[in-house]
């Protein structure tokens, strides 16, 4: 295994991004090839499951270009949770998916409720409320509204397991994938018969279910043909974005956390046990380690509210490689509180706290007084106030974080680093890989391989994590006002 590489892939929203690691942890070559997200009508979000294969044999070739000579030992693969893929038994695309930011399908959620008799009965079942993002209420959404394409549906998948069936033929899934479906006993680590006869569906929709590390399929013929990797090399189960994203810097064990800042935001805890959160604010989801689970909060626009924002109100800085730095620059001039501004990052429904798709953003409190300095430092805070209501439920069902980890882009500012660990009152630390659910999907291939017995050992051997600096409690008591005007906002 000393000469061997691993190959991690993620099929996110932006792009699908494809990693080489070696067994000590070094990154020797990474790529990434951009996607294009469409909405035909206000609310939908869809994308071409086609473009992911596409995007995904870009990468891998690309990578491969970097270490020509290079032996994959095995391929793993994580991605964007909830979209959904629908083929048919030929196992052609029947319709573009759905993605998890999709939020057309309120009537199927309330149909979910009504069909199992009410959310208690669905929290026992599938650990999880019914939300616009996750999957039945797609697959419900197509059985109403587009019948042909529905009758023609043999198989529904995720989005990684359908690069996965590209690369070997094989149709699989993995548990924490398969939790977030709304179809999968979570707890009991099945799927539920209770629900596929309560939705009067056939439970051969979806497929067998492996492990994260295992190997559930290997390069075939025609995957060999497209991607340029060796027919026969292993592909593990793999997994959805958070779970790698957490593994990707040695978040597996309970008494941790991390706080993901992509386009979405997330603040995730691993468990020992599937512990729920009463008022199902926050998501309990199998992790990527066996027989680990862990207690999610999901902001659905983090990075993605930034990115508009920048894209809106900074148009004259367009193409200039430092704009986030200036832009943060500007933040950083004004006071803590914004002077005043809150901002609302609802720009597509919101999951953490108030599971409401019909959510909008807001900037409330403007005056002359206030410059686009004022706005910046708004966003910023109001994406740092969203996480804090995760941290805030995880503290309420008994989690003690003496500390957070940070990835994804917004850890790569240190304004933002500081603005975190201030509003959360607690040090926030980075680790010294930057390659996210791409470099946990990596670890799992490695795990696969046989290069480490498990995936707390691979973090162990190939990730170091920075010392975090604690925030000043003068600091974080002065977000105290912010925070509250931010959570009166919401409902005001």
């Amino acid at each position: 295994m000393a000469d061997s590489l691993f190959l991690g892939l993620d099929v996110g929203t932006s792009g699908v991004k494809a990693v080489l690691v070696s067994p000590s942890g070094e990154v020797r070559a990474s790529a990434t090839t951009p996607l294009q997200l469409s909405a035909p009508f206000p609310g939908w979000a869809e994308q071409d499951p086609l473009d992911w294969w596409d995007a995904s044999v870009a990468s891998i070739r690309a990578v491969r270009s970097h270490a020509p000579e290079a032996d994959i030992a095995a391929v793993g693969i994580s991605g964007q949770m909830h979209s959904s893929v629908f083929l048919d038994r030929a196992g052609d695309v029947v319709r573009p998916a759905l993605l998890w930011c999709d939020g057309r399908t309120t009537e199927e959620c309330r149909e979910i409720e009504r069909r199992v008799g009410g959310e208690a009965r669905l929290r026992d079942l599938v650990s999880n409320p019914a939300l616009e993002g996750f999957t039945l209420p797609k697959v419900l959404w197509l059985r109403n509204h587009e019948p042909e394409a529905f009758r023609l549906v043999a198989t529904v998948m995720l989005a990684k397991d359908y690069i996965r069936y590209r690369l070997t033929g094989e149709l699989a899934t993995e548990p924490s994938d398969a939790s977030a479906t709304l179809m999968f006993d979570t707890a009991h680590l099945r799927w539920s018969r209770e629900i596929f006869d309560a939705m009067e569906l056939n439970a051969s929709l979806v497929p067998d279910v492996g492990g994260s590390s295992d190997v559930l399929g290997h390069v075939n013929d025609a995957g060999a043909a497209a991607s340029g990797l060796l027919a026969g090399t292993p592909v593990v189960g793999g997994g959805a974005d958070n779970a790698c994203g957490a593994a990707g810097v040695g978040v597996v064990v309970p008494g941790e956390a991390v706080a993901s800042w992509g386009t979405s935001g997330t603040l995730l805890a691993p468990m020992s046990e599937p512990r729920v959160d009463p008022g199902l604010r926050a998501h309990t989801f199998c992790h990527v380690v066996p027989y680990a689970w862990y207690l999610m909060g999901v902001v659905l626009s983090a990075g993605g509210a930034f990115a508009w924002y920048r894209d809106q109100f900074a148009r004259e800085l367009a193409g200039d490689p430092d704009i986030d730095r200036k832009l943060d620059d500007e933040a950083a001039s004004v006071a803590r509180g914004a002077e005043g501004i809150s901002f609302l990052p609802y720009l597509q429904g919101e999951r953490t706290p108030h599971r409401n798709a019909s959510a909008r953003g807001a900037f409330l409190g403007m005056s002359l007084a206030h410059t686009r300095a004022h706005l910046t430092r708004a966003v910023l805070e109001g994406v740092c106030f969203a996480l804090r209501d995760s941290l805030e439920i995880l503290r309420s069902v008994g989690f003690t974080l003496n500390e957070v980890l940070f990835t994804g882009g917004g850890a790569r500012s240190p304004l933002v680093r500081q603005m975190l660990g201030e509003v959360f009152g607690i040090p926030v630390a980075t680790v010294n890989r930057e390659e996210g659910p791409a470099y946990g999907a990596a670890l799992l291939a490695a795990v696969g391989a046989g290069a480490f017995p498990d995936l707390r050992a691979a973090g162990l051997a190939t990730l170091r994590r920075n010392i975090a600096d604690a925030p000043s409690v003068p600091a974080h008591r002065e977000y105290d006002a912010p925070y509250a005007r931010f959570r009166s906002s919401y409902r005001a």
